[in-house]
């Protein structure tokens, strides 16, 4: 019977191998263990690397299991002797890896979650193309299809998540040097998946990864409160004025710079019909936020102001594009424009105020719907 406490799971992160995880993933073990923490290492994949196996060094290794292979006897990590044996922390390097067939179970990451049913904590390690929504994007970036994949979940639900990062000429440096694979294998590697192209996209994959996952359990735990939002996302205000077309490709333009996700918010009064010159218009604008790769969004309601600050909050949005006022100072004087009221409503957003040479249309759509 297990414990009602499980265990916490850490996990080291990095773009490739070789930038260092196991490494991190010790040097914090031996801190651990001089403060006077039961830590033991469950599985170690040193891959002849000599900085790694020092670094292992004075720590207790728990034996592994042997599986019979035919004439061969291969070995496993043993999750019921790391369980009997019970420390406070366990080491398991290579989250990703698929078991030995004849193994209790299939994959390392089933063999973890046992663990912290047990109440032991654990550190892993795994590289980011191991993650399983990222495969596809992955395989296209590197013509690499990555065969052992970890569940999404498993970030989602560790306590901690550290990126292990150094730059990609760095990794190719220590890979020339050796230490990363042995001679034979480095001119190969170098061609292949190390090129640097490849490690500046995993690197951001890897960065970005963590950033969301931190930014979802901020949410999470805060659904009320005030949450930093570390991504960047934009959103666009059109509205039946033809200057709406400027303002979308603005906020692509801007969204494309910050590698943001663009969104574009229509906000339709209830109580008035577009004639079909407007449906038109808008449905223009739908199109084109389509071939941006946006997501285009149909809000009812008789509070434009109201409506897009809703919108802001519902998806987390940092920038909002607008144009300017189409009212008259008179009219700006007497009820305020749209752009002082967004001011006073939204806070930590940042409003794009796009002056436009269209020449004032009819009062009509979002523009001045007050």
């Amino acid at each position: 019977m297990y414990p009602s406490r499980r265990g916490k799971h850490k996990i080291f992160i990095g773009m490739a191998p070789g930038v260092g995880k196991t490494y991190k993933m010790l040097e914090e073990a031996h801190s651990l263990k001089s403060e006077g923490i039961d830590v033991v290492i469950g599985l170690l994949e040193t891959h002849g690397r000599k900085e790694t196996a020092e670094k292992a060094a004075g720590l207790e290794v728990v034996p592994r299991r042997e599986i019979s292979r035919g004439a061969m006897t291969l070995t496993e990590m043993d999750t019921e002797k790391i369980i009997a044996r019970s420390p406070q922390l366990i080491l398991i390097d290579e989250l990703a890896h698929t078991n030995i067939p004849g193994s209790p179970r299939e994959k390392r990451y089933q063999d973890v979650e046992i663990i912290l049913n047990a109440g032991i904590d654990v550190y892993s390690t795994m590289n980011i193309q191991h993650l399983e929504s990222l495969n596809d994007l992955v395989a296209r970036i590197t013509g690499v299809i990555v065969r052992e994949r970890v569940p999404d979940r498993f970030l989602e639900e560790a306590e901690e998540i550290i990126v292990v990062d150094i730059t990609p000429e760095s990794l190719q440096e220590r890979i020339r040097e050796g230490k990363v694979y042995a001679a034979a294998k480095i001119d190969e590697s170098l061609t292949n998946f190390f090129r640097k192209p490849n490690l500046i996209a995993l690197r951001e994959l890897a960065l970005r990864e963590v950033a969301d996952n931190v930014e979802e359990q901020a949410l999470s735990a805060n659904p009320q409160g005030l949450v930093c939002n570390i991504h960047e996302r934009v959103l666009v205000c059109v509205s039946t004025y033809a200057n709406s077309v400027q303002l979308l490709r603005r906020g692509a333009r801007l969204a494309n710079y910050m590698n943001a996700p663009l969104y574009v918010v229509f906000v339709a009064d209830p109580e008035r019909f577009l004639t079909k010159e407007e449906s038109l218009h808008i449905e223009n604008c739908e199109k084109l936020c389509q071939e941006f790769g946006g997501t285009f969004l149909r809000v009812t309601g008789s509070d434009i102001v109201k409506a897009i600050a809703q919108t802001a909050q519902k998806y987390r949005i940092t920038q909002i594009v607008i144009g300017e006022s189409q009212r008259s100072r008179w009219q700006i004087l007497l009820r305020g424009s749209l752009t002082q009221k967004l001011v006073k409503l939204l806070k930590n957003i940042d409003l794009h105020i796009i002056a436009t040479d269209v020449a004032r249309n009819k009062e009509q759509g979002t523009g001045d719907r007050e």
